[in-house]
C-alpha cells in the first residue's frame, strides 16, 4: 500500500481510501483500460466515483487517456517520470479481432512539423491489427 501512496503524493493528489483502491485496481490492468473495465472491476465503487477519480487522476497526469477509435476511451497508468508532455507521447496497439489496446512505451510518436503559427497539444498515434495473442 506504501507504493501506492507514494504514486499519489509524487502526483500531489491527497491520499483516501477510494483513490488507493482505484489506483490499486489500475496498476492491475495489463493493458490499456476502459471505464467500464475499471467499473466492472470495482463493482461496489459508485460509478460518479469513480469517472471522478478517473478525472483527477487525468488532471494530475497519474494516467493518460488514448482514443483507439473504438467508441470507448481508455487509460493507462502513466510511469513515474511522464508528465503527458507532446514529447513523451507514445504509440498504442488496438487489436481489431479481441479489441483490447496496448501501451507500446518504447515507440515514441513520431514528430512533425507543423505549419508556421500551429501549435501542437496532443497527438493520437494508434496502430491497429492483431495482437500476439490473437495472431497465434
Amino acid at each position: 500500500m506504501d507504493a501506492y501512496l507514494d504514486i499519489l503524493k509524487q502526483r500531489e493528489i491527497r491520499p483516501t481510501a477510494i483513490r488507493l483502491l482505484i489506483l490499486k485496481a489500475m496498476m492491475q490492468f495489463e493493458r490499456a483500460f476502459s471505464l467500464l473495465d475499471l467499473e466492472n472491476e470495482l463493482d461496489t465503487v459508485d460509478k460518479s466515483t469513480v469517472s471522478r477519480t478517473i478525472n483527477l487522476f487525468l488532471d494530475h497526469h497519474l494516467i493518460h487517456c488514448i482514443d483507439d477509435g473504438s467508441g470507448s476511451l481508455k487509460y493507462s497508468v502513466c510511469g513515474n517520470d511522464c508528465n503527458c508532455s507532446v514529447s513523451e507521447l507514445h504509440a498504442h496497439f488496438y487489436c481489431l479481432k479481441c479489441h483490447r489496446t496496448f501501451c507500446l512505451r518504447n515507440i515514441p510518436v513520431p514528430m512533425v512539423e507543423l505549419p508556421r503559427n500551429f501549435t501542437l497539444e496532443s497527438i493520437n498515434y494508434v496502430l491497429k491489427g492483431c495482437c500476439e495473442d490473437c495472431s497465434k
